[in-house]
């Protein structure tokens, strides 16, 4: 009766050719035992200290602000590039903090995880909310290292502004690359601080160039250092002309002296920030119109007439355009230049206001917000981060998750501060929200206030779709744009290091009862693709039957494909059909189950099968002077390369690469290339390993264990 069976295994087992009738018979006479699971949870949250004292500024400002006075901004950088200093030394200044949080001393606040504060580095991101001179600034510190870059695309999607944080002794990284391109994906306005001037080797010319030819971007210098390495002591203010110094006397960074620039007593300094203004003006003017019709109608002679204001107004509009990027200087370690650029923040960055979001015209007001993120807490449940777009969100609010098709009510309503968070009454449109209550809402989730409301947005997005000649497809997709996560190609259990570490065990007997199954049933080929079993039954099974144990049979079948004979992994393309379930009176529809699982497996072990393995597709973007390399690299991994592009200076291969052979790829790519070359990889398809592949791999599986 057994022909051929081909199956798969690092993910998925494949039936190819093959016919098999099996009679299997279960007596079960047994106790029964349950296992109930216990997770561990960790974090604790608690209102934010001091809401009963000055530890914090009044949050009857900051709840619900004008839009035009929001800011939600990023942090981002290439890893140990100061973006959590920095982010604890904003905190500081902007009064939600008393003390200074160090990332060596583990005491900060964004880094609240004890692996962030074990490594000294960032996994996941934090959003803190927080307010300076008026504006509210809803911040989110993201990670830098390379094996935490999907943190950093769930937020950047719902930012309107991001600082780019750069070592002033190593200029643009790897990883700086990474962020800035996920920054363009999602044509996000930034800013450039250029960290660490008080670090030996530190070089702002050498950053700036670094930016203007790795990054392809247009610097706008709105800073000068004074002094580099440990000569660093202040900065410039390009657009005023004025020098700011922080002095030994104030040791945290909170007090510092703004003087003009004058001839007397710097007419060095004052002659490099006047040239540095002139190059300035010259750069805006270039670029922006508006500003060129001023300058050359009214301040042509003259440049240092020209007020700083009108100089400050055009290069928001550049910003916000990303035709250029302002750039500043300091030293968060130092405590100098974070108030200057919590001012840039305010002032060049856009307002929620400011940026073009097309799916809000089919909203027309009402609610509308994504959730890009879900932290699991042990006390609430699922936390879930809300931007909201349009719209109001208030507890004890039932809203629609549009791609769920389900209505949720929302329990309670937080600001996010960290690992701490403070219950609000309602945030309206432009803020960052935490939510509890919402069990069923995942990242990249569109939320709306009701299911007629999303009805009532589709049609309007239908009726602007044929009015600019789109499908409603398209008004589909804008409505329901959310975070890119590819489908996961790994999976890790977790088990404890030792049994007296397992999870608490309930006990239950069932008795002297009787369990008696016997099930008959055929596994062949399926006709079509399929992942999961393609079930049938015979017509002798009668309907009074599959009405009353259809559910547990299916859960039997599609439980043994979970687990393929082989390695373990689920099989597919498989075509299950059931001939004959015999249930003797009083059996447990549990045992129903199990029995017809464990009479699959018997079939599945009786066939002959074939290992089908991963196949990604791999896209590793390289300066040209390291092509060679990567592509011997990829020659000994059995890539097959589709094409070779050309993007600015950088060459992108494209190809695909059996999974196995990838394994460690992003340490052996940095070290070909200086740490230079970025890659993004995907699952394609499967394809069937050769005979002496499949069985090196169960050889080596078999001597493992």
């Amino acid at each position: 009766m057994l022909t051929s069976l081909k199956i798969f295994a690092v993910n998925h087992q494949k039936i190819c050719r093959m016919h098999i009738n099996t009679i299997c018979c279960c007596r079960i006479r047994t106790s029964f035992k349950r296992l109930k699971t216990c997770v561990p949870l960790i974090r604790n949250y608690s209102s934010l200290p001091g809401l009963i004292g000055n530890d914090v500024k009044s949050l009857h400002s900051i709840i619900n602000p004008p839009i035009a006075k929001i800011r939600n901004i990023g942090i981002m950088a290439h890893i140990d590039a100061g973006k959590t200093t920095t982010t604890e030394r904003i905190l500081y200044y902007s009064g939600y903090t008393r003390s200074l949080g160090d990332v060596d001393d583990g005491d900060t606040v964004t880094d609240f995880m004890a692996q962030e504060r074990e490594r000294g580095i960032t996994i996941q991101s934090a959003a803190v909310t927080f307010d300076w001179k008026g504006y509210r600034i809803n911040l989110i510190d993201t990670p830098g290292h390379v094996d935490f870059t999907l943190e950093v695309e769930r937020c950047l999607r719902v930012l309107d502004g991001a600082v780019a944080v750069f070592d002033a002794s190593a200029g643009v990284e790897a990883q700086t690359l990474t962020v800035w391109r996920q920054a363009d994906k999602h044509k996000i306005p930034r800013i450039c601080f250029v960290n660490k001037m008080d670090k030996t080797g530190a070089s702002f010319n050498y950053t700036v160039e670094s930016i203007r030819k790795k990054l392809k971007a247009k610097p706008l210098l709105l800073q000068l250092p004074i002094g580099e390495a440990k000569a660093f002591k202040g900065v410039v203010d390009v657009v005023s002309k004025e020098k700011l110094l922080w002095t030994s006397n104030s040791a945290d960074g909170k007090d510092f002296e703004r003087k003009p620039l004058l001839e007397k007593s710097d007419p060095e300094l004052l002659k490099e920030t006047t040239e540095a203004r002139n190059v300035l003006i010259e750069q805006v003017a270039d670029l922006d119109d508006e500003f060129a019709d001023l300058v050359l109608r009214e301040f042509s002679e003259n440049f240092d007439l020209l007020p700083a204001e009108k100089l400050q107004t055009a290069i928001h509009r550049i910003t916000l355009a990303q035709a250029a990027v302002p750039v500043l200087c300091g030293s968060a370690l130092k405590n100098k230049g974070i108030q200057p650029l919590l001012d840039a923040i305010t002032m060049y960055l856009p307002s929620p206001e400011e940026c073009k979001y097309e799916f809000l015209q089919w909203h027309k007001g009402d609610l509308c917000a994504l959730a890009f993120k879900v932290l699991h807490d042990k006390q609430r449940g699922p936390l879930v981060f809300l931007r909201i777009y349009s719209g109001t969100l208030k507890p004890q609010l039932a809203i629609h998750n549009i791609n769920r098709n389900c209505t949720e009510r929302m329990s309670r309503l937080l600001l996010p501060f960290a690992d701490q968070h403070i219950e609000i009454p309602s945030l309206a449109a432009g803020n960052i929200a935490l939510t509890v209550g919402l069990k069923h809402t995942a990242t990249g989730d569109t939320i709306v206030s009701s299911k007629s409301s999303a009805l009532a947005a589709v049609r309007q997005a239908e009726r602007g779709g044929k009015k600019n000649r789109q499908s409603s497809e398209e008004a589909e997709r804008l409505l329901l744009a959310g975070v890119e996560i590819p489908e996961p190609v790994f999976f890790c259990t977790i088990e404890p290091p030792s049994m007296a570490k397992q999870p608490d065990t309930l006990d239950r007997t069932l008795g002297d009862k009787r369990h008696l199954v016997t099930v008959e049933l055929e596994a062949g080929p399926a006709e079509a693709t399929s992942v999961v079993p393609v079930i049938a039954y015979a017509e002798s099974i009668s309907e009074d039957l599959l009405q009353a144990s259809q559910e547990v049979i299916e859960n039997g079948i599609h439980s043994a494909c979970l687990q393929g004979p082989l390695l373990g992994s689920p099989v597919q393309d498989v075509a299950i059909t059931l001939h004959s379930v015999i249930i003797h009176p009083g059996t447990s529809m549990t045992m129903v189950s199990a029995c017809v699982s464990r009479c699959v497996q018997k079939a599945l072990k009786k066939a002959e099968k074939q290992i089908l393995e991963p196949l990604m597709h791999l896209e590793v973007t390289v300066a040209t002077d390291y092509l060679s390399p990567v592509l011997a690299d990829l020659a000994q991994r059995r890539g097959n390369i589709q094409e070779i592009q050309t993007r600015q200076d950088n060459k992108v291969v494209i190809g695909f690469v059996p999974l196995a052979e990838i394994m460690g790829y992003s340490t052996v790519l940095r070290t070909l290339t200086s740490g230079s070359a970025t890659f993004a990889l995907e699952l394609s398809t499967y394809q069937a390993m050769s005979p002496q592949d499949q069985n090196s791999l169960l050889n080596q599986r078999s001597s493992t264990f």
